[in-house]
């Protein structure tokens, strides 16, 4: 079945394993993140890092949420 972000989804989830496969365990976060925006850049896959977003509920604003990667 295909869903509407399969194909991104599939580039994120390639991205993560390769850096996995290289880096193996027991890093700080920061590392991956670091190594995970390097993937990305070689995949040609848009993303920001550190981006602030709204949470809504009912279309009423009720918190900000920073993501590690906004990813295409």
């Amino acid at each position: 079945m295909k869903y509407k972000y399969s194909d991104i989804t599939e580039k994120i989830i390639k991205a993560a394993m390769t850096v996995h496969s290289i880096l193996g365990n027991g890093f700080p976060e920061i590392v991956y993140q670091r190594a995970l925006a390097i993937e990305f850049d070689l995949m040609n896959i848009q993303y920001k890092r550190e981006y602030s977003m709204h949470i809504y509920y009912k279309e009423i604003h009720i918190a900000d949420r920073r993501v590690d990667f906004l990813v295409d």
